[in-house]
C-alpha cells in the first residue's frame, strides 16, 4: 500500500500555520497593577528585556494540528493498493452453492450492484458477461475469484470471456448442451425496373440457394410487402417516400448502388471484399435498417457474385447473426490474458474529517476552560 495526493497544490494552505503562532505570541496574561505607597520613592529603572515565549502548549499544538489536517484534507489524500484481497465468490442466479464450502470468502450474487448472497435472489435477464468483466476490473489483481454458474448460462456474449486473472469456474450440476435456436432464411420481396433485370437473377439465385420460397418479384410501382419480408430495391433514382416510411416502421431494405438516398443518412461499411473494399453500406433509419450496395450487381464490378459462398454472404448481410445469449456453462469458462485495470484508490478524506472534528472539540474544550489564563 502507498499513499498519494490527488491535489497536492492544496498543501499551500499549510502557510496558515503561522496564524496560531502569531496569536500565541501576541497573547499576554492579564496583569492587574497594585499601588504600594513606598514604591513612589524608588528610582525607575529600565524594563528588562522580554524574550519570545509560547504559552499554553497543548492548545497551540491542537490548533497547528487542526490547520495541518485541514490542508491535508484539501489535498485529497488517497491510499493505493488497499483493496480487500479476501477470496470472492460470485454466484449466478439459478446456481446451487454450498455456503459452508466458502466460509472464509465473500459471497455475492452476480447481479448489478453485486448484492450479498443473503439478500433476495435477483430476477430477470442479467448481462452475465458484462458483470463478470466488471467484477474482474474492480477486484484487486491478487484477489481469488470463483464464479458459480448453473448448467445453462444466460446473458453470454458472442466471444468467450478473456479476463486478467485465472477464475475458478464451477458449474453446479451436470453439463447439458444449450439448445440451438432455429434460424430461418430471410424471405425476399424484390422491386426492380427494366435496367436492373440482369441483377435480378443473382438475387433470385441466392434466395433459391437458401431453400426458401420463390421471391416476390414485381415492378417498383407494386405495393410494398409486410415487415416479415426483406425488400430488395433494384431501381435507379431517388428512393420513394413510401419505401423510406416502410423502413422507418421497422423494415429492412437493400438498395442498388444507383439508388439515391437522403444526404443526411450517414452510412457505415457493412460488407467488404477480399481486398477490404466496401461492397455494402448500412444505416439505421427509424426502427428499420437501410442497406445500399456500393457497386452494380454485375460480375465485372462485383466478382463475388460468381463465388460459391455469395448466397451465404448475402444472407449474413441481410440477417446478421445475433450474439448468442444462452450457452452451456462448461463451454464458456473464461480464458486468461485479458487486460488488467488499475484499481481505484481508497479515499481518506472521510477519516480525516472525523479526526478534524475530534480535534476541534478538544480545541474548543481547552480554549473555553476556566483554568485558562484570560487574554486581553
Amino acid at each position: 500500500m502507498s499513499m498519494g495526493l490527488l491535489f497536492p497544490a492544496a498543501l499551500a494552505a499549510l502557510a496558515a500555520l503561522i496564524i496560531p503562532l502569531i496569536l500565541h505570541i501576541a497573547r499576554k496574561s492579564e496583569q492587574l497593577p497594585t499601588d504600594f505607597a513606598a514604591l513612589r520613592w524608588l528610582r525607575s529603572r529600565p524594563k528588562p528585556r522580554s524574550r519570545l515565549r509560547f504559552d499554553e502548549w497543548p492548545l497551540l499544538l491542537l490548533r497547528l494540528a487542526l490547520l495541518a489536517l485541514a490542508a491535508l484534507w484539501l489535498a485529497q489524500p488517497v491510499l493505493f493498493g488497499a483493496g480487500d484481497e479476501r477470496p470472492y465468490v460470485a454466484v449466478v442466479p439459478g446456481a446451487q452453492v454450498d455456503q459452508a464450502a466458502f466460509a472464509d470468502a465473500r459471497l455475492h450474487w452476480l447481479a448489478p450492484g453485486f448484492p450479498k448472497i443473503d439478500t433476495a435472489r435477483p430476477t430477470g435477464p442479467l448481462p452475465v458477461a458484462s458483470l463478470i468483466r466488471q467484477l474482474d476490473a474492480e477486484l484487486p489483481p491478487k484477489t481469488p475469484l470463483t464464479i458459480v454458474t448453473p448448467n445453462i448460462l444466460d446473458g453470454a456474449d458472442a466471444d468467450r470471456l478473456r479476463l486478467s486473472r485465472k477464475v475458478a469456474w464451477r458449474v453446479s450440476g451436470e453439463t447439458t448442451a444449450a439448445p440451438d435456436k432455429p434460424t430461418t432464411p430471410p424471405i425476399l420481396a424484390i422491386r426492380s425496373d427494366a435496367d436492373h433485370r440482369a441483377a435480378l437473377r443473382y438475387i433470385r439465385a441466392a434466395a433459391l440457394a437458401w431453400r426458401t420460397v420463390e421471391p416476390d418479384s414485381a415492378p417498383t410501382d407494386a405495393p410494398l410487402p409486410d415487415k416479415t419480408h426483406i425488400l430488395v430495391w433494384l431501381a435507379g433514382g431517388t428512393l420513394p417516400a413510401s419505401a423510406v416510411d416502410w423502413v422507418r416502421q421497422g423494415g429492412t431494405l437493400l438498395a442498388a448502388s444507383d439508388t439515391r438516398l437522403s444526404a443526411d443518412q450517414p452510412m457505415v461499411p457493412l460488407w467488404r471484399d477480399a481486398d477490404g473494399q466496401p461492397l455494402a453500406q448500412a444505416a439505421t433509419l427509424g426502427k428499420g435498417r437501410l442497406i445500399r450496395l456500393t457497386r452494380p450487381l454485375v460480375p465485372a464490378q462485383m466478382p463475388i457474385l460468381l463465388d460459391a459462398d455469395f448466397p451465404t454472404q448475402l444472407r449474413a448481410l441481410l440477417t446478421p447473426t445475433p450474439s448468442p445469449a444462452r450457452v452451456a456453462a462448461t463451454d464458456y469458462a473464461p480464458l486468461t490474458g485479458g487486460r488488467a485495470y488499475d484499481q481505484p484508490p481508497q479515499q481518506l478524506r472521510p477519516w480525516l474529517a472525523i479526526l478534524i472534528a475530534l480535534l476541534l472539540l478538544a480545541e474548543r474544550w481547552l480554549a473555553t476552560s476556566r483554568r485558562r489564563n484570560i487574554a486581553p
